[in-house]
């Protein structure tokens, strides 16, 4: 079966074409809408569906925030604001004319990461350090959905009780002091103003503060793998998204979590889809792949 998977996060929204075979074809890209409001999602959704649509039997979406019934909320405004129970799944399935299913986009992503391991893993988190930070878990061979959709809100989980207020609402989540968006935030002096690309660049030239904002997301991912660990007792976490993935980050996680306590330790991999994990665990969905 061939699907159009559409991939909306909190910076971009990506679509393509996915065949059978996995094979990604047809890949278009563009800004997440500034004003993030369901009438500017709609029509950005109608950009990247009606070059495509011909090509594909049925849509796939991963997407930021909790997926409901085809409904999507979300679970941090900062991200994606505006979106109190968006009917995605109607407004996809209008738009293109063609049945549509929609995930939460690291739901997806664990499902495509675990589909390229299950023959060595039956207990796998996926953990993705972007805009937010998100993760999907598999138990059992299984990915854990929840009744509502939450299942896999990693980044929302307690990191420090006296950290930031999260744009979800709660005070010192994962996502406010690990995330690029938190990164960026946290940058004073010469970095103020800088996004989380930049900053990495400017830890790769040496500077002292960018190192540092690094190495506490870095040590709040670690805090939350060794947590994981201890609930799930996964034999691996895989890391991906745009921190997750970029140069230097993940031997910084290998090097904090070796430094917890041995029963904690769990094997680490980037992403093997990298950035087009989310597409690819969609249209396995769509397809119906088994574990």
């Amino acid at each position: 079966m061939t699907v159009l998977a559409i991939d909306i996060g909190g910076t971009k929204l990506a679509a393509a074409v996915v065949d059978a075979s996995l094979r990604i074809t047809h890949q278009r890209e563009i800004p997440t809408p500034a004003s993030k409001t369901p009438e500017a999602l709609s029509a950005a959704l109608e950009a990247v569906i009606s070059p495509l649509k011909a090509c594909a039997e049925r849509v796939a979406i991963a997407a930021t925030g909790v997926i409901h019934q085809g409904m999507l909320t979300a679970i941090n405004p900062e991200n994606l604001g505006g979106l109190a129970h968006f009917p995605l799944t109607e407004t996809v399935s209008n738009l293109s004319g063609l049945p549509c299913l929609a995930v939460n986009d690291a739901q997806a992503a664990a499902w495509a990461e675990y589909h390229v391991r299950k023959d060595a893993v039956s207990e796998m988190v996926f953990l993705t350090v972007s805009t937010g930070v998100g993760g999907g878990v598999i138990i059992n061979g299984q990915l854990q959905v929840g009744q509502g959709g939450l299942a896999g809100h990693l980044g929302h989980t307690l990191a420090d009780p006296d950290g930031p207020r999260c744009g979800c609402g709660r005070t010192g989540c994962v996502e406010a002091i690990a995330s690029g968006r938190a990164i960026a935030a946290a940058a004073t002096g010469m970095l103020a103003g800088l996004d989380a690309k930049a900053i990495f660049a400017k830890a790769s030239e040496g500077d002292p503060m960018a190192k540092a904002l690094i190495a506490r997301s870095a040590q709040t991912l670690v805090r939350l793998i060794a947590d994981l660990k201890a609930v799930t007792d996964c034999q691996l976490v895989v890391i991906g998204g745009s921190v997750g993935l970029a140069n230097g980050y993940l031997p910084l996680v290998q090097e904090f979590l070796a430094q917890e306590p041995a029963a904690f330790h769990t094997a680490l991999a980037a992403a093997h889809y990298r950035h087009d994990a989310g597409l690819i665990g969609a249209a396995l969905l769509a397809q119906g792949a088994e574990a």
